[in-house]
């Protein structure tokens, strides 16, 4: 008799094989050491079931905070060769788009034309993090400001500003949850899906940060958290891979899920480096985000618990 072949179902192809709805383009920076860009995106997004291609806006030997940093920038005409290789070979074909940091406008405009063109090939979801700076200070040249506003933000599905940047592309002040949600507001008018303000100070608590999003299907979401007494870097190119991960179950689920995932995370970066530093106030390197150690919390996100009301 003929041995039997087992011919796995639908599903089980899908998940084993790699499904089209779980394919990434990310378009940010790079380290070689240590997590921040695509270092800090793709290795999350990998766990969680989704194929990642990476295109490297800058690739450098660590992040800025260090006593030096060396490397290499792709400049627009870089990213232009990159594309067409993969045109040429019919592999321009992504669920998602996701863009961090890039740091001239010609390399954004160049964006914004592949955001179109992917759209011709079938659809993508854009999700967009505005690198541009925080906490008032811009550290990207100020010529990218009109670009991500005027037009990677109106076709954005998903854009993810801090507060600052949020300040940035709405043209409006934020210093309360009503001015905040006055700015999505506008960015949505404006033709953006899906606004994630991904952390607020404001005035009525110190000790913690709110996360406030809105989308055009009228769903909407509030997240606060405390915060964590240290310095980190990748954080917000983390927390939009998060994001992105999973934003396909609800908008409100989705922030809960990156915001518990990324508590978890810092906290055990914190803790190692407290560890490793005896105490002390951990160095740049000792700070650096424990994403390995953490597989675990990515895959199953910790219960989002909300804060308790003190008032």
């Amino acid at each position: 008799t003929q041995p039997r072949v087992y011919i796995p179902d639908r599903s089980e192809m899908n998940e084993e094989c790699g499904s089209r709805n779980k394919r990434v383009l990310s378009i940010q920076s790079h380290v070689v050491h240590g997590y921040v860009g695509n270092s800090a995106a793709a290795f999350p997004l990998q766990v969680l079931g989704y194929e990642v291609d990476t295109i490297n806006s800058v690739q450098y030997s660590n992040h800025t905070g260090y006593r030096s940093t060396k490397g290499q920038v792709l400049n627009s005409q870089d990213l232009e060769d990159i594309i067409t290789g993969l045109r040429s070979n019919d592999l321009l074909h992504y669920s998602h788009l996701l863009t961090g940091y890039c740091g001239a406008k010609s390399f954004l405009k160049q964006v914004h034309r592949l955001v179109l063109e992917l759209r011709g090939n079938g659809g993508v979801t854009f999700v967009c993090d505005p690198v541009m700076g925080d906490n008032g200070q811009m550290y990207v040249p100020s010529d990218l400001l009109p670009v991500y506003r005027d037009q990677l933000a109106p076709v954005a599905d998903i854009l993810t500003p801090n507060q600052f940047e949020a300040e940035l592309l709405s043209g409006m002040e934020i210093r309360t949850e009503a001015e905040g949600l006055k700015a999505i507001d506008h960015l949505l008018s404006r033709g953006t899906k899906c606004v994630i303000i991904t952390s607020m100070e404001v005035q009525s608590a110190v000790d913690k940060l709110v996360l406030l999003a809105k989308n055009k299907n009228g769903e909407s979401a509030r997240v606060e958290f405390p915060k964590i007494p240290a310095r980190f870097t990748g954080t917000g190119d983390l927390f939009s891979a998060l994001l992105l991960a999973w934003s396909h179950e609800g908008l409100q689920c989705a922030c809960e899920k990156a915001v518990s995932t990324m508590h978890a995370v810092l906290r055990r970066t914190l803790k190692c480096a407290l560890e490793m530093s005896k105490g002390a106030e951990p160095s740049v390197e000792q700070i650096e985000l424990r994403l390995v150690q953490s597989k675990r919390d990515i895959e199953h996100p910790p219960p989002y618990l909300p804060l308790p009301n003190h008032n």
